[in-house]
């Protein structure tokens, strides 16, 4: 079976215990997380070979990062090291009616250093048949935006499958250019575009008609209009997936989610998620889960949606980043069974 490859920053996340506030803390709970190890996590998890690349700095940090991934059986030959330090970000959970919140202290961190050159990216792909990325790669840096492009454009000489994450964050892209400048270029390169029910809106102004995200109203009939058009406007595309998220309260959210291919859309069934332990990572996992839909089920468009979506709706039920479910699990969801019964 030939190799998945995704490229992007790891971070060091630090959360207060529990639902506690930045202002009540004492202690943080460490972890790493970021969006394509995430997504690497969740293939490596499934049985899929995968490797993640990144630039991470030559220090015990940077060490203990690196082992943090292998230990989920993430392929780690074709990290680089070097850079100052290890991106952070501070975690504060939200419940019921109090939103999560989310503090970078990420500049100078050793992906946003990285420059063309650095990544032997024909190494990489040795033996891949599969690459993908996210739009928060390119919003950290000029450097990081023209990697990315170095490593899509090289993904798609070399035959590879490649897929986004359209991954819009506004508190990011403040190095001189806007997402919508950058990321035309990316996407263009791209088979598979995936976004959540904002993304395409925020990045290229595509906007689904009557939806309202924050009164949970997020039809998917309303979405095949942003489907369309980013195949409109992106001609290389082949397959476009959408998250479909209802927020009622931090702890209450709908999901569900559309694909379109070759004209044809796609939907699922809507989960009501409550209590959400975690929704860090949930697009994420949705990522990951149709990844490996898309190479298991073949052209059974409709399983490999089923099996995403399930995934992610089970990834609200996991502390921190990665999701760390079975392929029996997600099948047993996708077959109905929504119990939550103990298994013994």
């Amino acid at each position: 079976m030939k190799k998945i490859v995704t490229f992007g920053e790891v971070m060091l996340r630090l959360s207060p215990p529990g639902f506690q506030r930045f202002v009540q803390a004492r202690s943080f709970d460490v972890i790493y997380g970021g969006g394509e190890a995430n997504v690497a996590a969740s293939l490596a998890n499934y049985g899929q070979p995968v490797e993640y690349v990144t630039r991470l700095p030559a220090n015990d940090i940077g060490d203990a990062c690196l082992n943090f991934s292998r230990q989920y059986g993430v392929g780690t030959d074709h990290i680089v090291r070097g850079g100052d330090r290890l991106g952070i970000y501070f975690l504060e959970t939200g419940a019921a009616q109090r939103g999560s919140k989310v503090v970078y202290d990420r500049a100078g961190s050793g992906l946003s250093t990285v420059e063309p050159g650095m990544i032997d990216w024909r190494a990489a792909f040795d033996g891949a048949d599969w690459f993908h990325w996210t739009g928060i790669t390119p919003a950290i840096s000029a450097g990081a935006a023209e990697v990315c492009l170095e490593a899509a454009q090289m993904a798609k000489a070399m035959g590879l499958t490649v897929s986004c994450d359209l991954n819009y964050r506004k508190n990011l892209w403040k190095w001189g250019k806007r997402a919508g400048d950058v990321m035309p270029d990316l996407v263009a390169q791209c088979d598979v575009a995936i976004g959540n029910e904002e993304d395409a809106d925020k990045v290229f102004g595509i906007k689904a008609p009557e939806a309202d995200v924050t009164g949970g109203k997020v039809e998917a009939a309303a979405y095949v209009y942003v489907c369309e058009k980013l195949v409109e406007r992106f001609p290389n595309l082949k397959t476009v997936a959408i998250t479909l998220r209802g927020s009622l309260s931090a702890s209450h959210n709908t999901w569900s989610g559309i694909l379109w291919h070759g004209g044809r859309t796609y939907t699922t069934p809507k989960y009501d998620i409550v209590p959400i332990v975690d929704r860090v990572g949930g697009g994420d996992s949705f990522c990951g889960g149709l990844v490996y839909g898309l190479r298991t089920y073949g052209d059974d468009f409709q399983q490999a949606l089923n099996f995403a979506v399930a995934a992610s709706c089970l990834k609200h039920s996991i502390v921190g980043d990665f999701n760390m479910v079975s392929v029996a699990e997600v099948e047993k969801l996708m077959g109905g069974d929504a119990s939550g019964r103990v298994s013994r």
